[in-house]
């Protein structure tokens, strides 16, 4: 049986799971309310203060769906307690970001400025220190829309592998190449 598919998720206090009878699971708590969608050959069972997910059989196709819906359902019930935070860093000569509201406004060596709207769910934060990179924080209580929005972010200028210039994420580790002159020797 899947490992993580049999893990039971608690629920802590003030937080409120419903499972309607077409498997939509919503969960409500003090940050806000997700809802997911489950397949119909999972099953989900609320017992007490923990959510169980079930499969009817040893399929592959209902093995891979039980761990699946089950790390979803999961990083609702984190999300909607504690929420998710994500930091990125701009490196590279005058790479800056700033934000307005929802609005991140990007400078990355391009002959123009990148304006990008982020979603309503997900909060923007921007630092720039002297000495430091500018950093971008986001927050949401939704781990999926985050990281979606975040690779977006990343997409705009991904970390060259030569010098590591570019947008990278807050203690990501990259994979560094030799230039041509390491080559001639």
């Amino acid at each position: 049986m899947s490992r993580i598919g049999k893990a039971p998720i608690s629920i802590p206090s003030g937080v409120t799971v419903t499972v309607s009878s077409s498997n939509l699971v919503s969960v409500k708590g003090p940050k806000g309310e997700l809802s997911q969608q489950v397949d119909a050959d999972i099953i989900v069972e609320q017992e007490n203060n923990t959510l169980l997910v079930k499969r009817p059989s040893d399929q592959k196709r209902h093995k891979a769906l039980h761990g699946l819906y089950r790390a979803l359902l999961n990083n609702m019930v984190v999300g909607v307690t504690e929420g998710y935070k994500l930091e990125q860093e701009l490196v590279g000569v005058g790479y800056k970001a700033s934000n307005q509201g929802n609005t991140l406004d990007l400078v990355l060596g391009y002959s123009h400025h990148i304006v990008f709207a982020l979603p309503q769910e997900i909060k923007v934060s921007t630092t720039s220190e002297k000495g430091k990179n500018p950093t971008i924080i986001l927050e949401s209580i939704d781990k999926q829309l985050l990281g979606q929005v975040a690779a977006k972010i990343r997409s705009f200028r991904t970390p060259e592998p030569y010098k590591g210039k570019g947008i990278k994420f807050v203690g990501e580790q990259l994979r560094r190449k030799a230039g041509k002159s390491a080559a001639k020797k």
